[in-house]
Order: structure tokens, then C-alpha cells, then sequence
């Protein structure tokens, strides 16, 4: 029998589905089609990711526990029931890490020149070799800490590698328990001289443990990592959001709890015990891999110069449109009065189309101001923050809205925001209460005929790094209607007024929830004749999901294509027969957001931004989504969505009972693939 509206069982668990999504990441790096580096690139990536699931969603699921709640999710989990199938989800991941690793990766790197040797498989004049280093370079660094009455346990910090030592007073015969941190500070793997053979650090240092602690016997020696909670709220009463985020940062570092222990197979009970007891956690928190620790450092690995086994380097294209001829310059302000640009990144080149854009704004003498959101950027050699920063030393107005609650970011955005105020770029930090997700652009220009405003709404950071990682979309246009509405937000965003009335805009938190629902209803009216394509990040809100189910039962045919957490069950008989869910993973992060209503590719309402359909996003974040209005732009938002659901090599589909399965290859559609194609072309082709 298909759930009713009452039941639970209509919505997936949201932790559970983001750990399948980390597990399509894993079926990546076991592709044996892949090349080699790209296998080893995607088991740190899925690495990274799965810490990041602990110090954040798995850190808040504890605390409910420890607070006594049983408050149950949309899908009828509570804390702890949903506590006990992570653990049991994320065992069998970290089995299946452990084995591509170690059964497959690794031995075919060895093949390829590239070896990961224990200590005693080295030969002496190896081992000479790396205890000049460990001399020279590790040595000086480690500071062993014991633990005894004197010296209380040491706090671990979060994501460190470490060694238990226990070692032996030879002339009383006593043992003794010590901790030495592996310094962050160096790489996870040490390259021999040939730099293709590498050592784990932690062997380098237990190798050498003697020269830690002369005089005593080294009885055992224990690798182990701790993940802590990040995920500390700040207070919305802060008069000073940026002393606020520096002191969440302080207790970031020195008071969160721990959450999860990682420990290889050579653990003792006796040496387990003593780390769970005193980093009070209980044993089902701790994740024992048969295998190296932390493997996010196989990013070491895959910067080596081996071309021939990563894919095929892409160097995104530009336009025919943003073109420069040998005659002169493209002029981006010219090209936008002649009507709106789409890029399409990484396929469509970063630098020439948005970079290029802030950069010509920054040296026109005619650009009066320029005002922009910063979420994350690619750090002090930020192309557009160089941009802003030379703008603001020609005299320009210039005005960024920091978020400095970027998770992870936070530091970077601070320093990115007292660089910025140093060359006089007026700098705000947003809404109180409110993170600031909105990737906004807004160039102001006097012009012979007057005041035009010149503007960019993307889907992805203003980041030159992730930009040719992940697919993003942005809108380049001169719309009079857009500029007011960016110029009524940002005004919003930084001064004091009430929320208005936009023309293009969908804001939230104020109208997008309302917005997005409308268009549901809108489509669903129509019954079989409705039409609703959805491409997102995530799927979690209960509201809008139901609406969808709604709009099925009305015979409305809808698929979404979402990349990660996923809480809407389709195909159930009955209940969400019209509605099919598909997921794109591979070489690049699919990041964009087209939310598509109506059947005709040129009809149809199209809108672009940054706000995927979560709780957090509509109700507690600036997000922005932008009607894309130009017929032959809505032509190719259809053909990105045409080629997604086609995909039929990194698609996976989603099944009424919770699963993923990869969609057999038929045709050999890759997305990918077939978006630089197109990208390409478009470069030969004015348009």
C-alpha cells in the first residue's frame, strides 16, 4: 500500500541518504575504468567528505542524544535509531575504502612506479635516507606527551593523526602510556628521493620512537585519529559578528567534543580502552580501518606529474561572444546591451566571462560602483578580490558583503575581509540571523544616456579554483528590471530597510518558499499536461517534497536530478508513480541549480541561483533565483537538463525503496563528456 500524507515512511532519512551519496563518491574511486590517480583523488575526496558528516551532522546527532531528546525527523527517525544505521552504513563504507585501497589502488600505483612500502620492506641505504629527514625535518617538531599522574591525558585536537605509545621503564619494570601528535605541518606521506615510493609519516615517526623516549623499551605503538563537533552555533545578540566568529573559531579548536575515533587493526583493547575513556566516547563510536588513517592525504599522491594516469586536462572555453579579436578587446559591457550571456562552468571559462567582467569594471573610469556577496573565494590570489581591490583604489564605490559564517571558510573570509577594508572596500557582513548565500554581482556605469546597471547571478562561488571543479551556471545581463531588483537587495543587505517587492528576483527567506510552492500547484493544475524539472544539490524540505507528491497524483510527470541528500521516495505506486530521481557523479561537482516548470523548452519558466530546496535555505539564508527570460538561453538551460536526464554513464536512479542503483550503459552518454563537446562548439560559433 503506497504511504498516506500522514505516514513517515514517505521521506528518506536525510543522514543516510547523504552517506549514499558519499557511496557513489566511493564507487568512483573503484571504477577500474578510471585512471589511476583519479581513483586515488576521489578515495581522499570521499575521505574528506565522510570527516566533514561527523564533525557536523553526526556531532549534532550526539548532542540530541546526550540531551535526552527523541524528537523524530520527517522520516520517523529519532537521534539515536538514526545514531545506530549511520555507524552500521558508515562500517560498511569504510570496509569497502579500505579494500579499494589496499586490495586494487594501491598495488596497481606499485605497478605504476608508485609504492607505498612498510618500514621493513625499505632497504638501509632507504631507511638512511628518511632518518636524515626524520632528523632534519620531523624530529624537531614532535613533542611526546606522557600521561601519568603528573600530565593529565593532552587534548587531541580534531582531525589529528596520532600514535599511542606505551613504552617500558627497564629498571622498575613499569609501563607507561604516551601520545605524540603527527605534525599536520608535514605531508601525510613522505617521498623517498625517487618520488614515486612513499612512507606513511606515522611509520617515519614509530620507526623512531626511541629517539622520543631514550632509555625506555617502546612495548607498542598505535595510530589513531579524532574528529571533534565543529558545528558551534553563534549567538545572534553579537554586537561584533567578527569577534563572534573569531571566538566560535577559538572553541572550535580547543573545546569540542569528540564524536568519532579511528584506529587501524593493531589496536589493543587495552590501549582502546584508555582512549574512549578518557576522550569520553562510547565504543560505537569508534570506527576501526584496516588500512592507512585519513586518507584525504592520497591529495599528495595525485599532485605528482603522472598525466598518464589522471584524465585528460580541460581548459574551459570562451564564448564567441566574449571573444577578443586581434583588433581589440571584447567589451563585456557592449556585448550585455546586446542581450543577456548564460556560462555554463567549468565547460565555459571562468576567467573569461566573470573574472574578466569584474576586472574590466575595475579599470573603466566610467564603473562608478561596484557591490558583490563573497561565500568562499580562492584566497589571497583571488582574481576577482584583486579586481575589487584595485576598484577601490581608483576611487571606485565598492561594497562586499562578507559571510563570514562560511563554514570552514570562516578564517579565510576574515582575513579576505580586513585585506579588503585595508584598500578601502566598504565591507558588511549581512543580516543578523541570516547566513548570506546569494552569489550576486552588481556593476553601476555612467553611461552617455544615463545610469545602466550591469549585473551577475550565479549558481556557484566567486571562485576561481572551484570554478574549474564544479558545474555552476551564471546569468551575465543588463537587464533594467534585474539591476533595480539587485540594487533594492543589496541596499537591503546593508542598510536598513524593510524586504521589497521584486521584479525578477525570488528572494528568500521572504517569498521563495511561497514562490517555488505556487509553481508546484501551478503545474499540478494541469494535470498531465504539467512538467517539472528539478536539478539541485539537495532535496530535504517535508513542505515542498509533499507538494511534489500532490503534483504526481495529479498526473504531473516530474524528474529531478539531485547530486546528494535526497528525502523524496519515487516511483511508489499509487503515490509518486510520475516522479523519477537520477544522480550525476563524476569528474566535476555537479553544483547547479535550473529549477524548470512547463512542458514547451521555450514556454517553459526557468530559474537559476544558488538556493537548493532545504529548510536552511528557504527559511534561515539569502538566496537568490533569477528567471532566465532569453529564448535561445532557455534552449540551452533545456538542452543541460536533456543531456542530465539522458546521462546513462555517472547516472545512478533512485528506487521507491530507498536505493541507488547506476543506470546501465546503453547509449554511452556522458555528461561531462558531452558539455565540453558543446562548450567547444559554441567557442567556433557566434551566436
Amino acid at each position: 500500500m503506497p504511504p498516506d500524507t500522514t505516514d513517515e515512511t514517505r521521506f528518506l532519512n536525510r543522514e543516510l541518504s547523504w552517506l549514499d551519496f558519499n557511496a557513489r563518491v566511493l564507487a568512483l574511486a573503484e571504477d577500474q575504468a578510471r585512471p589511476l590517480l583519479e581513483r586515488a583523488k576521489f578515495l581522499a575526496i570521499f575521505a574528506g567528505n565522510l570527516d566533514e558528516f561527523f564533525q557536523v551532522r553526526v556531532s549534532g546527532l550526539q548532542e540530541q542524544v546526550a540531551a535526552g531528546l527523541r524528537t523524530r525527523s520527517p522520516d520517523g527517525l529519532d537521534p539515536a535509531t538514526a545514531l545506530r544505521s549511520i555507524r552500521e552504513q558508515v562500517r560498511s563504507l569504510v570496509d569497502r575504502q579500505s579494500t579499494v585501497f589496499t586490495k586494487e589502488i594501491a598495488p596497481e600505483l606499485e605497478e605504476a612506479g608508485i609504492c607505498f612500502p612498510e618500514w621493513g620492506e625499505l632497504a638501509d641505504d632507504d631507511r638512511a635516507e628518511l632518518a636524515r629527514v626524520f632528523a632534519e625535518r620531523v624530529y624537531p617538531v614532535l613533542t611526546p606527551l606522557a600521561v601519568d599522574p603528573a600530565h593529565p591525558f593532552p587534548y587531541i585536537s580534531n582531525l589529528s593523526l596520532n600514535l599511542a605509545v606505551v613504552v617500558e621503564d627497564p629498571a622498575t619494570g613499569e609501563t607507561r602510556f604516551a601520545r605524540v601528535k603527527v605534525p599536520p605541518t608535514l605531508p601525510r606521506f613522505v617521498a623517498l628521493p625517487d618520488d614515486e615510493r612513499f612512507v606513511a609519516l606515522e611509520q617515519l615517526i614509530a620507526a623512531h620512537l626511541d629517539r622520543l623516549f631514550p632509555g625506555m623499551v617502546i612495548v607498542a605503538h598505535h595510530p589513531f585519529r579524532v574528529t571533534r563537533d565543529v558545528d558551534f552555533e553563534l549567538d545572534d545578540e553579537d554586537e561584533d559578528l567578527l569577534e563572534a566568529i573569531e571566538s566560535v573559531l577559538h572553541r572550535r579548536r580547543k573545546g569540542a567534543q569528540a564524536v568519532r575515533l579511528e584506529v587501524d587493526t593493531s589496536m589493543t583493547d587495552e590501549v582502546l580502552t584508555v582512549l574512549c575513556r578518557e576522550l569520553e566516547l562510547a565504543p560505537a563510536s569508534v570506527v576501526t580501518v584496516d588500512g592507512p588513517l585519513d586518507l584525504s592525504g592520497l591529495w599528495d599522491v595525485y599532485a605528482l606529474d603522472r598525466p598518464e594516469l589522471k584524465d585528460e586536462p580541460w581548459t574551459g572555453r570562451t564564448d564567441a561572444r566574449l571573444t577578443a579579436t586581434e583588433d581589440q578587446p571584447v567589451d563585456l559591457f557592449r556585448v550585455l546591451r546586446a542581450g543577456d550571456v548564460l556560462v555554463h562552468h567549468p565547460y565555459d571559462s571562468f576567467a573569461t566571462s566573470v573574472e574578466a567582467f569584474v576586472r574590466q569594471a575595475a579599470v573603466d573610469p566610467h564603473v562608478l560602483a561596484i557591490k558583490q556577496t563573497i561565500y568562499r573565494t580562492a584566497g589571497a590570489e583571488s582574481a576577482i578580490v584583486g579586481s575589487l581591490v584595485d576598484a577601490a583604489r581608483e576611487g571606485k564605490q565598492v561594497v562586499a558583503l562578507v559571510e563570514l559564517k562560511a563554514r570552514f571558510d570562516e578564517q579565510a573570509n576574515i582575513e579576505r575581509a580586513r585585506s579588503l577594508e585595508e584598500a578601502g572596500v566598504h565591507v558588511v557582513y549581512g543580516l543578523v540571523g541570516l547566513k548570506t548565500h546569494a552569489k550576486i554581482l552588481l556593476i553601476v556605469r555612467q553611461e552617455e544616456d544615463g545610469i545602466r546597471r550591469y549585473c551577475h547571478v550565479g549558481t556557484g562561488n566567486y571562485n576561481t579554483q572551484t570554478a574549474t571543479l564544479y558545474e555552476d551556471l551564471g546569468l551575465l545581463s543588463a537587464d533594467e528590471k534585474l539591476g533595480d531588483d539587485l540594487t533594492e537587495l543589496f541596499n537591503h543587505l546593508t542598510g536598513y530597510s524593510r524586504p521589497t517587492q521584486y521584479r525578477r528576483l525570488i528572494v528568500a527567506p521572504e517569498e521563495m518558499r511561497g514562490a517555488l510552492r505556487a509553481r508546484i500547484q501551478a503545474e499540478a493544475a494541469k494535470g498531465a499536461s504539467g512538467r517539472i524539472v528539478l536539478k539541485m544539490n539537495s532535496l530535504v524540505d517535508p513542505t515542498l517534497i509533499d507538494e511534489l507528491y500532490d503534483a504526481s497524483n495529479a498526473g504531473t510527470q516530474i524528474d529531478l536530478i539531485i547530486r546528494g541528500v535526497c528525502c523524496l521516495r519515487p516511483q511508489v505506486p499509487g503515490f509518486s508513480d510520475h516522479i523519477r530521481v537520477r544522480s550525476i557523479v563524476g569528474r566535476y561537482l555537479e553544483h547547479s541549480r535550473i529549477y524548470r516548470f512547463g512542458t514547451d523548452d521555450v514556454e517553459a519558466e526557468y530559474l537559476i541561483g544558488s538556493a537548493d530546496w532545504m529548510p536552511r535555505n528557504l527559511d534561515r539564508r539569502v538566496e537568490a533565483l533569477v528567471p532566465v527570460t532569453a529564448p535561445n538561453l532557455k534552449v540551452r538551460l533545456a538542452e543541460i537538463l536533456t543531456v542530465d536526464l539522458a546521462d546513462d554513464v555517472l547516472a545512478w536512479d533512485l528506487g521507491s525503496d530507498g536505493t541507488w542503483r547506476k543506470v546501465d550503459t546503453v547509449r554511452g552518454v556522458e555528461t561531462h563528456e558531452r558539455f565540453r563537446e558543446l562548450a567547444t562548439e559554441r567557442a567556433q560559433v557566434r551566436g
